[in-house]
């Protein structure tokens, strides 16, 4: 399918209702569960490596249910690229400090993890702040798509996505404007800035640069986290209390308790986590594959 053809179908698909928009991700969803097998066996070695303690048949119907979230968060995309602000902010709820950012006398740094409704947090702080807002994304090679996914991003708000294979000044320079910074902290992007640090007691590669971003710019780390509602009630974006500990001077101590938070969360609704992802894909040397 065309990326063109894709955009135009998620143009349409906007306009129906979200309860019906949900059902029809869901639907993709158990299609997809059915036919893309290696996201499936990506999907299933992450749950049995993180949440051993489940039996067999309770994290088959995780990996089940997460890819239901999963099919929702692919055709809800065009809601939040194509909706009126109006139509979403009564959609998404905000819980807690959303407007830190606008009154810190110091950058904020929003640590996000990768929950099915990432898109939703990072539209919220568009819509329910006024702070500028600058982030980092995976380019993407289709030209096409890769416009469409930086309109959707920016759509509200006069800040910028960084190509995360560009250099770093860009978004320094930004956040020294006094800029937030949306930031998403947990996923494999290899050993370079990076420690083996325990996500659910196994060695996960994960970026030293929120301590480290953090400690050097004197930014405040506020978490956020957002989930989709069933039955397409919505979406729940909380801006949770900033850390007065984080960041301190021992970065590998920082990004530890980081990741024992992201744990946490996960807990509190594991299908909504990007289990598809292969978060254990880099190896400490001499580990053999995992995947």
């Amino acid at each position: 399918m065309g990326s063109r053809l894709l955009l135009a179908i998620f143009w349409l698909l906007h306009w129906l209702p979200l309860p019906l928009l949900a059902g029809l991700g869901r639907g993709v969803g158990w299609l997809l569960y059915g036919l893309a097998a290696s996201r499936r066996a990506i999907a299933t070695r992450n749950v049995e490596l993180c949440l051993p303690h489940l039996p067999a048949a309770q994290r088959r119907a995780l990996v089940r249910e997460h890819f239901e979230w999963l099919g929702r968060s692919i055709v809800e995309r065009g809601l939040l690229w194509y909706a009126s602000p109006d139509r979403l902010r009564r959609l998404i709820r905000v819980e807690g400090d959303v407007s830190l950012a606008e009154r810190s006398e110091r950058p904020v740094m929003w640590l996000v993890p990768h929950f099915m409704a990432l898109d939703v947090a990072g539209a919220a702080t568009q819509l329910f702040q006024r702070q500028q807002v600058a982030s980092i994304y995976q380019e993407q090679s289709d030209p096409v798509m890769d416009a469409a996914i930086r309109r959707g991003r920016l759509r509200f708000n006069q800040g910028e996505v960084f190509p995360r294979s560009d250099s770093a000044k860009p978004l320094i320079r930004a956040i020294r404007k006094g800029w937030a910074f949306f930031n998403l902290p947990d996923m494999d992007f290899g050993e370079r800035d990076a420690a083996f640090v325990p996500f659910f007691g196994v060695p996960a590669a994960t970026l030293l640069a929120p301590s480290r971003m953090a400690r050097a710019l004197d930014m405040v780390v506020q978490p956020v986290v957002a989930e989709m509602l069933p039955r397409g009630a919505g979406y729940r974006v909380r801006f949770l209390d900033p850390w007065t500990d984080f960041p301190s001077d021992d970065p590998l101590a920082d990004t530890a308790a980081m990741n024992r938070w992201i744990e946490s969360e996960i807990r509190r609704n594991p299908a909504q986590y990007l289990w598809v992802h292969k978060r254990f894909k880099t190896r400490p040397a001499g580990e053999p594959s995992l995947y």
